[in-house]
């Protein structure tokens, strides 16, 4: 290499600029006291230039063209020169107080754009400088200005972050053609990195430009779709990029950064040339190629100018000069009949240039116009003999981009500088290494010091590679210096004598990723006796050359080798399962790495979850790991956080993205970016890197937590806030959830639940307001808890919208029918039957005349177990057909009418008659009768609480419960007959007769307890008395009320009568027509007594105790009829006295 030709040019500054002259003979260099110097490119450093001090403040940008030069400065002014000498022409413009911050001339030498701190772009034209075109788009400064090779396109680079790309053919009005974001960084005129070069260096061919990204990696934008086509990425380039420029055949291209200067293949994209200093190196702000020559120059903060003469070799295409053997060269071409035919009709009809380039029109555009423009980027034109774009088979060469694949990587680690790195750097802790030459020193330390306690070693191998896990780092090195492969895994902890182990692979073989897993300890690993701990010392996963993926146990037992067949990128191990990620062939042509990913079981191998990463096109993968709940993450060089959501559900994973980085609010106005470290619930823990940083520097930085936002629509307004908090929420209630296996909720599900809830109410608030009344349902559909329906009827309530309160309701009593967790239990089952097809969704309309939201009847009656089927009979005695509102006062018929008004009164709405009408199981027969079923109800269970809250009857019990079993559990009955006390009931039937069960009411308890009260104080009357009195008197329902007329129920029937004739014959008996959930009611009336089942301590009349007594024997006053024997029960009696 050509020995450096160095000036000191100006004085040390955080800016410095230059320019060549068109025909490459002079250098413009401008610094910080405002003066432009001129160099002549032929002379070394011993020569004394030219000065133009008219700047008042430091420069800023310089351009040259045919005709002139220009010179912008901090003082705002725009300067005109005598392109022979330094002399002063004049002004083009002048900022409004502000710095001007870049000069542009197109390359047609006509116009100039000039760019300051004004939101504004301005397009002079050189001869007429009052002919001025404005430009606005930008919402910051504009920090430089480029043209395209036609000089129909300008491309502005703002402090903003965006690149606009303007139409501004001559002639014309200027017109936004696109706005490019997220590729070049938003900065501030305070930030150190604002000095960086962020201009768009466009290629000769005009097809693409190439610009520093905001990731400090080269990007290609494609002109087609205003898309990255491609990178330039290599190993040996470190650090932020600090200047661009492009050789004049676009061959080349040379970068910047704080490790020297590298010069680019634009064909392979590959680094050929780089210059590397041995001393520090001042930062580059400025570089350039010479247009007519082999020459690199470049001007630094120090104010230095340094040219590199030849920085191509003469083995290398030449920079300047198109020739065909050029790898990235444009040639002209002529369509024909075949695929590619080139103009040899041996007229050579071009213009030759200064440079070497061929100007087929002369008009200085270089063919740029031409669509016959074509790029060779990977050879095609070998050489004019073979020529014709041909093969030797005759056959055109097909012109192909190649995407460099990404190589293997280990997660959270950096490289080497300045004698330091980190080999791990997670959650649990840091692994860091420092560089002894002969040996490393290998420091850990873990972020919580109670559980684990920190160590270092000396390391005389030199590993590279290195995973910390739960219970161990396990450790590798490459095979050099005559030593081969290694593994070695060290525990934490041990009760044996030695729990470090290590592994030397067969030759040939070298480890190039590793993962550590484990179960998190259950307390202190510090102890070196780990009694109570049997979990191990985890487990360690290698991923070879070969393809193999080798499985180890934390003591060193070989469990498993499987040849995955793939190229491995990286891994990661945590408590359950290893996470590879591995690559599906090759890379593609447009820029995408087909990479796959395999969720490994640890203790069993096999395969969780397997597809195919989420990673855009042209970006590759930074960084891989596990969240706290087990949950796979990535996170890719556009700064984009995925979630592998349902990862424990077969065959149901998919990655959702969690966390856009370039979105944030924080990052408005600052250069920074996140170097990701784990992942905690809905916290991205990472690293904060300032500026053009790539990687964590020494000291360690301190980790940040950052709240993961979903990329939802209209985060800007507080309705999109609360579906962005649900939706995460929801995300991570389905984690939780997932984890319990078949119990689906817990104590902190339920709490999440309810916060959850109150999201969306207040959701449902917002949509009331706005009055959107489908958005409300959608809400009120992904409640979770039926208590938060009722907070939803009173907001929709408040805002009085009585149709939407009525579906609400609808909406809660279908959530009370249809448990949401029992019907995801039953949808869970099916998880491992890939045949089970999938049933279509229920329809929640019953039939024609019953419609959602519109007819409210009451719901069907739900399955009860716990009491006895009702089975409809037909009736035909005479006293269903009878009159039963005789002036006795007594029989079936006035007991129903005391039951149904005892229940219209007893509950606090009408929801009864309603269900009483509604219900199928209330169906009279014929005569308006239903036959109980002959059943021992001391064998059925039933529900106090049910027969209060669920006001419907029950379907008959054969077909609530298979098999016909019987609910084993059952509550006290009340009513149950005392045997010692079986004479004391003047009303008691045989014990062998039996009734249907009898609901009971808790109203109807209170009222036993007082009639019993009452009882005690009344005075003993005979039986015939209280008979008659009960003739003279007018029955009172429970609650003192009269009672209304007898019930009837339209539509079921005839109303059962009794007559005279029916009162008079005890023989013939019936059968009570009652539901299921009868209340046994006593009623009471004026001071009579109420005796039921024995248990009350009134004194019974002796008419009353002979009755008892001999109860087939016809007493002496008018009882009402008895039913025959085993149509009731004692259990279930209950009887009025009046």
């Amino acid at each position: 290499m050509a020995p450096l030709i160095v000036n000191s040019a100006h004085a040390e500054s955080t800016y410095t600029c230059l320019a060549f002259s068109q025909d490459g003979s002079k250098l413009y260099t401008g610094g910080e006291e405002g003066y432009v110097r001129i160099w002549r490119a032929d002379l070394g450093s011993e020569q004394e230039p030219d000065v133009a001090p008219e700047g008042e403040d430091a420069i800023t940008s310089i351009a040259s063209s045919k005709s002139c030069w220009l010179s912008g400065s901090l003082d705002a002014c725009v300067r005109t020169y005598d392109a022979q000498g330094s002399a002063m022409e004049g002004l083009i413009t002048r900022a409004v107080a502000v710095p001007v911050r870049c000069v542009a001339i197109d390359p047609t030498s006509k116009r100039v754009a000039v760019t300051s701190d004004e939101l504004e772009v301005k397009v002079i034209a050189l001869n007429d400088i009052t002919n001025i075109k404005i430009l606005e788009g930008h919402h910051m400064g504009v920090r430089r200005a480029t043209w395209h090779p036609s000089g129909t396109i300008l491309t502005t680079c703002g402090s903003d972050g965006n690149i606009i790309v303007w139409d501004v053919s001559a002639g014309e009005e200027p017109k936004r053609l696109e706005t490019i974001e997220g590729v070049i960084p938003s900065v501030d005129s305070e930030s150190p990195d604002y000095v960086h070069d962020c201009s768009a260096v466009w290629h000769p061919s005009g097809k693409y430009f190439v610009v520093s990204g905001r990731a400090h990696e080269l990007v290609a934008v494609s002109r087609e779709n205003w898309q990255k086509s491609f990178t330039f990425s290599d190993d040996a380039v470190t650090g932020a990029v600090t200047a661009l420029a492009l050789s004049p055949n676009g061959t080349y291209l040379a970068s910047a950064t704080s490790a020297g200067i590298f010069i680019w293949s634009t064909a392979t994209r590959k680094v050929l040339f780089q210059y590397s200093p041995s001393t520090p190196f001042a930062l580059v702000s400025h570089l350039a190629f010479s247009p007519t020559q082999n020459l690199l120059a470049w001007t630094d903060t120090d104010g230095t100018l340094s040219r590199w003469p030849d920085p191509i070799p003469s083995t290398s295409p030449d920079p300047v000069k198109t020739q065909l053997t050029s790898s990235s060269v444009g040639v002209p071409l002529k369509k024909r009949g075949d695929l590619l035919s080139f103009d040899d009709d041996g007229e050579d009809n071009t213009k030759k240039v200064a440079g070497g380039l061929e100007d087929p029109a002369g008009d200085g555009n270089y063919g740029m116009d031409d669509d016959d423009w074509m790029i060779d980027d990977i050879g095609l034109l070998d050489s004019a003999d073979k020529g014709k774009g041909k093969n030797e088979d005759g056959f055109a060469r097909e012109m192909v981009s190649v995407t460099k694949a990404q190589p293997a990587f280990q997660p959270a680690s950096t490289p080497m500088a300045n004698r330091k790195r980190y080999l791990a750097y997670n959650m649990i802790g840091v692994i860091e290494v420092t560089d002894q030459e002969t040996h490393h020193v290998v420091n850990v330390e873990f972020h919580d010091r109670s559980t684990r306690s920190g160590s270092h070693f000396q390391d005389t191998h030199k590993c590279d590679l290195a995973s910390l896990g739960e219970r161990g780092a396990v450790y590798a090195c490459q095979s050099e210096n005559g030593h081969s492969a290694q593994v070695m895994y060290k525990p934490y902890t041990g009760w044996a004598s030695s729990g470090d182990w290590s592994f030397t692979l067969p030759e040939g073989e070298t480890v190039i990723a590793l993962a550590a897993g484990g179960t998190p300890p259950s307390g202190s690993l510090r102890n070196k006796s780990s009694e109570g701990d049997v979990e191990g010392n985890g487990n360690v996963v290698l991923a070879t050359n070969k393809g193999y993926l080798r499985f180890f146990t934390g003591g060193g037992v070989q469990r498993y080798i499987w040849a995955l067949g793939a190229e491995v990128v990286t891994m990661v191990a945590g408590r359950e399962w290893v996470f590879v990620v591995h690559r599906d062939g090759g890379t593609s042509l447009d820029g995408c790495q087909n990479l796959i990913y395999t969720l490994v079981a640890l203790d069993t191998f096999t395969i969780v979850q397997h597809g195919r990463l989420p990673l855009p096109k042209g970006n590759v993968l930074s960084w891989i790991g596990i969240s706290e709940e087990g949950a796979p993450a990535i996170y890719d060089s556009s700064g984009l956080l995925s979630i592998l959501d349902r990862f424990r559900r077969p065959s149901q994973a998919r990655w959702v993205p969690v966390l856009d980085t370039t979105t944030l609010t924080r990052r408005q106005g600052k250069d920074e970016s996140y170097w990701p470290v784990g992942v905690s619930g809905t916290l991205f823990m990472c690293l904060i890197l300032k500026g053009r940083e790539i990687y964590p520097g020494f000291p360690r930085p301190l980790i940040q937590e950052l709240e993961v936002q979903m990329p939802l629509f209209n985060l800007d307004v507080p309705q999109g806030q609360m579906e962005e908090r649900f939706l995460r929420e929801e995300l991570h209630i389905g984690f939780l959830r997932d984890a319990l296996g078949s119990d689906l909720t817990s104590q902190e599900i339920s709490h999440r639940e309810v916060n959850l809830d109150k999201e969306l109410i207040q959701l449902i608030q917002l949509a009331c307001k706005s009055d959107k009344l489908q958005r409300v349902l959608d809400a009120v559909a992904l409640l979770h808890h039926t208590q938060s329906f009722d907070m939803a009827i009173k907001v929709v309530e408040f805002y009085h919208l009585v149709g939407l309160q009525e579906k609400i309701t609808a909406l809660k009593y279908e959530r009370m029918e249809n448990d949401r967790l029992e019907e995801e239990k039953d949808q869970r089952k099916k998880w491992g039957k890939h045949s089970t097809p999938i049933s279509a969704p229920r329809n929640h309309v019953q039939d024609s005349s019953r419609r959602r939201f519109e007819d409210f009847p009451p719901p069907p009656s739900a399955i009860r177990k716990s009491l006895a089927p009702a089975t409809p009979a037909i009736n035909n005695t005479r006293i269903g057909h009878d009159d039963l509102s005789s002036s006795s006062g007594w029989g079936p018929g006035n007991i129903v009418a005391s039951v149904a008004a005892m229940r219209a009164e007893a509950t606090d709405s009408s929801q009864w008659d309603k269900s009483f009408e509604g219900d199928a199981s209330f169906s009279s027969t014929g005569n308006g009768k239903r036959k109980r079923d002959e059943q021992d109800t001391s064998e059925l269970g039933f529900s106090a609480e049910g027969a209060v809250s669920k006001k419907r009857a029950s379907p008959p019990l054969d077909t609530a419960q298979p098999g016909g079993t019987k609910s084993a559990k059952s509550l006290p009955n009340p009513f149950a007959r005392k045997p010692q006390d079986a004479k004391s009931n003047p009303f008691s039937r045989p014990e062998t007769a039996k009734t249907s069960l009898a609901t009971k009411s808790n109203s109807f308890f209170d009222k036993v307890d007082e009639a019993n009260d009452t009882a005690t104080q009344v005075k003993k009357t005979s039986a015939k008395a209280l008979v008659k009195g009960k003739r003279d008197a007018r029955q009172t329902t429970l609650f003192g009320l009269p009672p209304g007329p007898g019930p009837e129920n339209k539509g079921r029937g005839r109303p059962a009568k009794a007559t005279q004739e029916g009162t008079q014959q005890g023989s013939q008996t019936d059968t009570l027509s009652t539901s299921q959930r009868v209340d046994a009611v006593v009623s009471q009336e004026n001071h009579t007594a109420a005796v039921i089942n024995g248990q009350s301590d009134v004194q019974k009349p002796p008419d009353l105790q002979d009755a008892e007594e001999a109860p087939n024997s016809p007493p002496e006053i008018e009882w009402p009829p008895s039913p025959p024997q085993g149509q009731r029960s004692d259990s279930a009696a209950a009887v009025t006295v009046s």
